[in-house]
């Protein structure tokens, strides 16, 4: 299938692991030019270059801690001088947390509040411009099915991806006019380091039946998604064949989510 994405450009958010690298990945192998940022700058340099080696196509990896205003001007200023321009914003960088709303201090609910809403709040602002200028473009925000469905451990994870999915509509609305289409990705079980580290320590050598188990119990269909398996799905909305997907909420779950929205 053409999915018209070769020559484009676009930025990954939490590029160097798990969801956004196989994003970054998967757009590259489509003829994409990447910029895949995290706070791990060497690690975005390595999985950068291993890309333009593998595809063929320009791959930046950039040192970015999105909590951070001044990083993401930065940011933007380096897509600017090297692309002149995005044309695909993947907000992804993202992490569980594990906390009750009784204990957890304000600062736990600030950093993750401008980790997943307000990155994707300064991003956007920073992107868009260079967006119209372009002639549209596509954002796509990374939530969780826990904006609709809440683990009961995490609850300001819960509150901010829920917080992630407004904003995307909101955004969505607002520009449309531009040509550029925001949609939200809410992902189920995913097999990425924010699973496997916490059940190592769980379960230790038995941490893959501990997984198994956990899959068992919450997906109907029986298991993890992998990284890959969540990009294809990404790649696809970030495409000409979804021109008319604007301002929806997807479910890649595996079928865990428990009602019908």
């Amino acid at each position: 299938m053409e999915l018209g994405l070769a020559g484009r450009v676009a930025v990954i958010t939490g590029g160097s692991t798990g969801i956004g690298l196989a994003v970054g990945r998967g757009l590259a192998a489509e003829g994409v030019r990447v910029v895949l940022a995290a706070r791990d700058g060497d690690r975005s340099r390595r999985e950068a270059e291993a890309i333009t080696e593998e595809c063929s196509v320009e791959a930046l990896g950039v040192a970015v801690d999105v909590t951070v205003p001044a990083d993401i001007d930065a940011l933007a200023d380096i897509v600017d001088e090297r692309f002149g321009g995005a044309d695909i914003l993947v907000n992804n960088a993202g992490t569980g947390t594990n906390e009750t709303i009784m204990e957890a201090p304000d600062e736990k609910w600030q950093h993750y509040w401008d980790l997943h809403v307000m990155a994707a709040v300064r991003l956007s602002r920073a992107l868009v411009p260079g967006m119209r200028r372009r002639g549209g473009g596509v954002i796509l925000n990374n939530a969780s099915i826990c904006a609709t469905q809440p683990l009961g451990h995490e609850p300001i994870y819960n509150v901010t991806k829920a917080a992630l999915v407004m904003l995307s509509k909101n955004l969505a609305n607002e520009l449309i006019g531009d040509g550029i289409r925001v949609n939200v990705v809410n992902p189920g079980l995913v097999m990425t380091a924010g699973w496997i580290e916490p059940a190592r320590a769980e379960a230790g050598e038995a941490w893959e039946a501990y997984l198994e188990g956990v899959a068992r119990e919450k997906a109907p269909i029986g298991r993890f998604a992998t990284p890959e398996e969540m990009a294809d799905f990404f790649v696809f909305l970030c495409s000409d064949r979804a021109a008319y997907c604007v301002g929806s909420t997807y479910y890649v779950d595996g079928g865990w989510l428990g009602v019908v929205t």
